[in-house]
């Protein structure tokens, strides 16, 4: 992924980060959806996010590629217009069960001189979505947790490929986050990942231009790409400073595209950790 690539989306970190929907929650906390509503936070929040990762290149692929970057994040929690650990967009529903957002996110591509599988190939670039997102609350626990349902519809765009657009996906999630002794936070999910034709032909699809002995043509169909298990954990070491971590679990057990000659092995993994370093806050509090 490239800097100037990200700068052109408004250098927000949380667009960036959501590669991993885990790691978003890390900038500010991942315990804030169990408060919300009743908890008054800054307005605005200026800061340096730092993360080391490594990722597998496409759900299906059976090599990893390593990511690090410094940049810096900005989040404001406005009424409607909100930059947060969810991304970047706009929220036209909020009530204490339902939240209804149009918003970005993004995830990392794989160059495909860095996966052998797909060498010779057009690289898969860095992708950009756009789109609404149903959130239901489902209640809150002991110790301050709670567990959520998120349904988000987004079209897929190409930054690396001029904004050309790349289909359609929908991922359904369920989310319980809570907090730990210590000081420590903890969020996990489940959920799955699902495409249509266009999208699916990105990830799995080989155009006989690029068939070989070894990677055969193949026309890839719409419906189910991966299911996804994640988790993550954060502390605030200082008022200021604040560690994170994440993991998450890609199977395309039963996906639609299983037959590819792209999909290597069933399962993959991602992790990652890094700093947040928050240098300026408002001093204007909001309900969240």
């Amino acid at each position: 992924m490239k800097v100037q690539h990200l700068a052109c989306c408004g250098l927000t970190a949380m667009l960036l980060l959501a590669m991993s929907p885990t790691v978003l929650a890390q900038i500010q906390g991942v315990a804030d959806e169990s408060t919300a509503g009743t908890t008054q936070l800054p307005l605005w929040e200026i800061g340096l996010v730092g993360l080391g990762m490594s990722q597998q290149a496409y759900p299906g692929a059976s090599q990893q590629v390593g990511r690090g970057l410094a940049l810096p994040y900005l989040i404001y929690r406005g009424k409607f217009l909100r930059a947060d650990r969810e991304g970047l967009g706009i929220r036209t529903l909020n009530t204490p069960r339902f939240e209804f957002d149009i918003g970005l996110a993004a995830a990392f591509g794989a160059p495909s001189d860095e996966v052998d599988a797909r060498r010779g190939m057009p690289d898969l670039g860095t992708l950009v979505e756009f789109g609404p997102r149903l959130k239901w609350h489902l209640g809150q626990g002991p110790a301050g947790s709670s567990t959520r349902a998120e349904f988000a519809l987004r079209g897929v765009f190409d930054l690396d490929d001029r904004l050309s657009h790349k289909g359609i996906s929908f991922e359904p999630r369920l989310i319980h986050e809570w907090r730990g002794s210590g000081g420590w936070r903890y969020n996990a999910s489940v959920g799955a990942v699902l495409g249509n034709r266009r999208l699916a032909d990105t990830f799995y699809g080989v155009a006989p231009a690029y068939a070989t002995a070894d990677r055969p043509a193949y026309t890839a169909e719409s419906g189910l790409i991966a299911w996804r298990l994640g988790a993550g954990v954060s502390r605030e070491l200082t008022p200021h400073l604040r560690i994170f971590g994440f993991f998450h679990l890609d199977t395309v057990a039963g996906a639609a595209n299983r037959a590819s000659p792209l999909v290597q092995q069933t399962l993959g993994g991602s992790v990652g950790l890094g700093l947040t370093y928050t240098f300026a806050r408002s001093s204007t509090l909001v309900l969240d």
